[in-house]
């Protein structure tokens, strides 16, 4: 009777649970058990181990074998088990010393011919591992990189299964040739992506390519103005305007004012688009702010995340710490933009299915655009709206008061003038420039709230700016007005607060002042309370 044990990696949505894999040899009649709540794909690795084994130059026992994976109540699937499945029975036959893989931790599928195939879910699934104090890790040499991301783990790529019996044997590694022809995708990099995963995300796009100039928005300077507070204090934007006014263009141009992510918030985002499918190929480690833009039929699940069996990521996931645009946002469904409301406040989303409850992280910044009515020419020049009063009730009516009631700016976009088209007004900042006020604000508010769990203004709690950090004295007096006469809610002015403190920091002001509460007000209802000029803030 031979015994041995290795381990790897569950992974339940962006989180993973270490798993102890456990072979058993016995005597009896040759067959293959394996236990402990696998998914179509983990029993299929029966057939893909025994020929990877055989195919490797290793003799396959004849015995009655029994894999167990523990815990057994947790649900397991996918092909990264295959590796250690392997090692774990190899060393049960003696040909491995178990020693050698106990405290290994293993992660790959396995060809049939033993090469070893990249999986997706390397970064969280070694994250993982090394919060349960492993620290030697095996993964496929094309996602060495991505593991080597984590501190503190000595990580082990390898290219083929009978490579690693040879590290753990002591034994000559053997050379294993590039099977990709020249000029040729590879193979093994076909299970790190999922087909049309990545369209509306913007991660591949962004590889070594520079963001959209906000330069090339002609006029707009109250929208542009409202993308630079939005940024400097991630705050959720809404544009309304005709068609052609320059929506989407001033949101694409949105994630080029972020600043870069910071490396715990890379590790975060890399995490979730690992396990997407979304990772750009030859890039370990997203550094820059995320941009995903779903089509208006997007469904619910995935928008918020879900799926057959356990929930994957959605588009509030994949908008981790970054952009998720929705653009023609009464065309959604109704139900998918309430499903919003959740994630906006708590910067997470939990999804319950059938194969199990998970939390996924969402805290993006929601930019919203809309027109003003159903056939975009209410209030414009021209060729007047066709659509009954009853028919733009109903449609901006789309967009329920909750939902809206957590949008901090609401911004009119205004069709463009010929002049503003042609260039003769000037004034129009580059990215670079207004990405260099937003950092500074971001800075300002980051030694503000040093010490504390937030770091920009829109996550601090309404109590804490009211009693912690005061606005000047009578700075809040017009917002209180409006509050009394039912133009804000109790959160509304909460949130004119936040957009008053960021305002201040663009200003370079030590508090809130009267000017900037107008202004903030100004970006929440529309009614004009303060100048906003071309250059900067009055």
């Amino acid at each position: 009777m031979g015994f041995a044990r290795t381990c790897s990696v569950a992974l339940v949505g962006v989180e993973g649970v270490v798993v102890e894999v456990q072979a058993d040899l016995e005597p009896g009649v040759a067959a293959f058990t394996l236990v402990g709540l696998p998914d179509k794909s983990l029993i299929e690795s029966r057939d893909r181990v025994r020929a990877a084994v055989v195919n490797s130059g290793g003799e396959w026992p004849q015995k009655k074998l029994t894999v167990g994976l523990s815990p057994a109540s947790v649900p397991k699937g996918g092909s990264g088990f295959d590796l250690a499945v392997a090692c774990a029975v190899l060393a049960a036959a003696e040909r491995i010393d178990p020693r050698r893989i106990a405290d290994l931790m293993m992660i790959g599928e396995l060809g049939l011919d033993g090469r070893v195939r990249p999986v997706r879910g390397v970064l969280p699934a070694v994250l993982a591992a090394a919060d349960a104090g492993y620290r030697q890790v095996v993964v496929p040499e094309r996602t060495a990189a991505e593991a080597a991301l984590v501190p503190g783990v000595s990580v082990l790529g390898v290219r083929s299964l009978r490579q690693l019996i040879a590290v753990l044997t002591d034994e000559p590694v053997p050379e294993e040739d590039e099977s990709a022809d020249a000029g040729r995708p590879d193979p093994l990099l076909a299970g790190l992506a999922v087909p049309g995963a990545d369209a509306g995300t913007g991660a591949r796009d962004r590889d070594g390519e520079a963001c959209p100039d906000l330069a090339e928005v002609a006029g707009q300077f109250t929208a542009r103005r409202a993308l630079e507070v939005a940024a400097a204090g991630r705050h959720h934007l809404y544009l309304q305007g005709p068609p052609g006014a320059g929506k989407t263009m001033l949101a694409e141009r949105l994630p080029g004012l972020l600043p870069p992510l910071t490396p715990q918030e890379s590790l975060e985002v890399t995490a979730v688009h690992s396990v997407a499918g979304t990772l750009p190929a030859g890039q370990p480690l997203l550094d820059r702010a995320p941009y995903c833009a779903p089509h208006h039929s997007a469904s619910m699940p995935s928008l918020v995340g879900g799926g057959s069996g356990l929930p994957r990521p959605g588009a509030v996931s994949l908008a981790h710490h970054g952009v998720l645009f929705l653009d023609e946002a009464p065309e959604f469904s109704g139900r998918v933009l309430d499903a919003l409301r959740q994630p906006l406040e708590s910067g997470h989303v939990v999804v319950a299915r059938t194969g199990g409850v998970m939390r996924l992280p969402a805290r993006f910044l929601l930019a919203l655009a809309a027109n003003p009515c159903p056939c975009g020419r209410h209030g414009t020049l021209g060729e007047g709206c066709g659509c009954p009063p009853s028919a733009v009730r109903r449609y901006l009516g789309r967009l329920s008061g909750p939902l809206m009631d957590r949008v901090d700016l609401r911004v009119a976009v205004e069709a463009v003038t010929r002049s503003e088209l042609t260039g003769t007004l000037t004034g129009a900042e580059p990215t670079a420039t207004v990405a260099a006020r937003v950092r500074e604000a971001r800075e300002r508010a980051a030694a503000r709230y040093a010490g504390t769990p937030w770091r920009c203004n829109s996550e601090v709690p309404g109590h804490e700016l009211r009693t912690r950090w005061r606005a000047a004295p009578g700075a809040l007096d017009g917002a209180e007005r409006d509050m009394e006469r039912g133009l804000l809610t109790a959160r509304g002015l909460d949130r004119v607060l936040r957009v008053a403190w960021t305002v201040a920091d663009l200003a370079g002001h030590d508090r809130p002042d009267i000017e900037d509460v107008g202004q903030a007000l100004e970006l929440r209802t529309g009614i004009q309370r303060g100048a906003v000029l071309a250059g900067g803030w009055a």
